[in-house]
């Protein structure tokens, strides 16, 4: 406990039901970015943000992946092919392996697919699943230096078919740009998936890996948007998804949580939960929240519509709670730290 002008801050416990209640809202806002940005700006636009989104979770965590996998040793196709297979397994999403050979590697992602959650699955438009595959699948030979080496997709969920299916195929020739992701329908496996082994954790490390491979979504879609869409749209779209991402999963959110108390301690654990320093404290009759670092983002690079949205979903929270949220310090302005004030709006708001 910190005092300050004879105000007593509370350190908040970074706890393994925030990583659980983390995992699932983030999985929820991912989905309902996708949705958002295919309503509201197009379909294309749509498309270049997943591709950004894909490309740049490729180049940050591909190469290292595949060493922390004890993956280098493989041949090429079979190494992406498991990759995707043991990455996957890690936030929870079911991936198969189908051997055929040293230069051929099928992959099978089954539904239910994550990324596109329950019903919302048929509301994506298969460019974004397209998108996906060419912003991550379709660099995995550059990234190799292995000019041969693409991609070949047989089946998408986003199209009925049963699953996303393709395998990694290592070409006799240099493939052109294009041909790096390629469309076949109707190719199938040559059979039944193999038994790869993945890693099994306890419960608790699990909350904490699939809070991370949420996590990891959020950290490059937001940015992403500003990229492709410009600050103003992002912000629009963003911070309209976060509201209703926030008072849609209000509930099991801070269900999960398990944290009794007012709306502050609880926002606090889930800031917590991203290990990040936090602290809270009563001030009259408003709760107060600090944030110290921001580990989902750099604070010093990111463009502020990225904390807008983000914000939105704990505005959500509030309005559940007939709370207002007002935001009076930003790390990613330059103040030393995020702070929230949390307060009953004025009565004659209340009639």
């Amino acid at each position: 406990m910190e005092s300050t002008n004879d105000v007593e801050w509370s350190a908040v416990d970074d706890t393994p039901a925030a990583w659980s209640a983390l995992g699932e809202l983030y999985h929820r806002f991912l989905t309902g970015l996708l949705l958002g940005i295919v309503t509201r700006v197009g379909v294309e636009p749509a498309e270049r943000v997943v591709f950004r989104t894909f490309r740049n979770q490729h180049l940050e965590a591909f190469k290292s992946g595949l060493e922390k996998l004890g993956l280098t040793d493989e041949p090429d196709a079979v190494a992406c092919a498991k990759y995707h297979v043991l990455s996957n397994s890690l936030g929870g999403v079911h991936v198969e392996w189908i051997p055929e050979s040293e230069t051929k590697s099928w992959v099978r992602y089954l539904p239910p697919r994550w990324i596109f959650d329950g019903t919302a699955v048929c509301g994506i438009p298969t460019e974004l699943s397209r998108a996906m595959l060419r912003g991550w699948h379709g660099h995995n030979g550059v990234s190799l230096g292995n000019a041969r080496l693409g991609f070949v997709a047989t089946s998408q969920t986003t199209d009925g078919q049963p699953g996303l299916v393709g395998y990694y195929i290592e070409e006799d020739h240099d493939l052109d740009p294009d041909d790096r992701v390629r469309f076949r329908p109707g190719e199938r496996p040559p059979g039944p998936a193999a038994d790869l082994l993945s890693p099994s954790w306890d419960p608790v490390r699990l909350a904490k890996v699939e809070r991370n491979y949420a996590m990891n979504y959020i950290h490059t879609i937001l940015p992403a948007m500003t990229e492709e869409l410009g600050p103003e749209t992002t912000r629009a779209v963003a911070s309209v998804v976060g509201r209703q991402i926030g008072m849609q999963f209000h509930t099991a959110v801070m269900d999960a949580i398990g944290v009794a108390g007012g709306l502050g301690i609880r926002l606090g654990h889930l800031f917590a939960g991203h290990g990040d320093r936090c602290e809270v404290a009563q001030i009259g009759g408003a709760e107060h929240v600090r944030l110290h670092s921001w580990r989902l983002f750099n604070p010093s690079s990111v463009d502020p519509a990225v904390f807008d949205g983000w914000n939105a979903l704990w505005e959500g929270f509030a309005s559940m709670e007939d709370r207002t949220l007002s935001v009076t310090q930003r790390l990613d302005r330059g103040a030393p730290y995020f702070e929230w004030i949390i307060s009953q709006p004025h009565q004659w708001n209340r009639r």
